[in-house]
């Protein structure tokens, strides 16, 4: 019984270790990504940079990229916001250099609404976006039925026939002005409990060390 109580306590003092490692690395990420929020927009990767684009790396930041919309090959994806039930409205921008990315334009409730379609050159500035691939659980991607209920860029590229796309998608910002789309609603929120459960660990450590202490002194 002892030597069962020490190894459980080893074993919970190693996933309290653990745990303070992960909140360490939440805490870098959270500033990380803050800091890339904060910074002036860069341009947006372009092919010769897709392969390096990474999550750990460029999720979050701040670009600019220049072109025009093609409003016929929009894509909306099922969304919930503050502003309700509805969708994002996925727009494919095509560059002056010929390649394409994903604009997710903002939130449009479900029904009719009056969703405005600029002509002409635009320039947009959002967030970089990794993909969301497969759709969520329960409820996967079904472009046959046009029905979607993530972003993942590579399936949406596919059904709309989309040449050189980017392997990400773009959040807008929030423009001037009054009707759908709204930009601007991308939540950046990543739950940290790691201190919660690392002192939850240490604490069954204590208890295993007691239990150790206990039996042999009962022995």
């Amino acid at each position: 019984m002892a030597a069962l109580l020490a190894a459980l306590t080893l074993l919970c003092l190693g996933l309290g270790a653990w745990q303070v490692e992960r909140r360490a690395w939440k805490l870098e990420l959270i500033a990380a990504v803050e800091a890339r929020r904060q910074a002036p927009p860069a341009p947006a990767p372009g092919p010769g940079d897709w392969r390096a684009v990474t999550a750990a790396r460029d999720a979050y930041r701040r670009v600019r990229v220049a072109g025009v919309f093609d409003h016929a090959r929009a894509t909306r994806a099922q969304a919930t916001t503050a502003l309700g039930q509805g969708a994002w409205l996925l727009t494919p921008l095509v560059t002056a250099q010929g390649w394409t990315v994903l604009v997710n334009r903002g939130f449009v409730p479900a029904g009719p609404a009056p969703v405005s379609a600029p002509a002409g050159p635009v320039t947009v500035t959002g967030l970089l976006r990794v993909t969301e691939p497969k759709g969520w659980f329960l409820r996967p991607n079904d472009p046959a039925r046009d029905r979607w209920y993530s972003r993942d860029v590579a399936e949406i590229a596919r059904a709309r026939g989309l040449d050189r796309a980017a392997p990400y998608f773009i959040d807008a910002d929030a423009t001037a002005g009054r009707g759908y789309p709204v930009g601007g609603l991308t939540v950046v929120a990543f739950r940290n409990t790691h201190l919660v459960y690392a002192l939850t660990w240490f604490a069954l450590a204590g208890l295993g060390a007691w239990g150790v202490w206990r039996v042999l002194r009962e022995r």
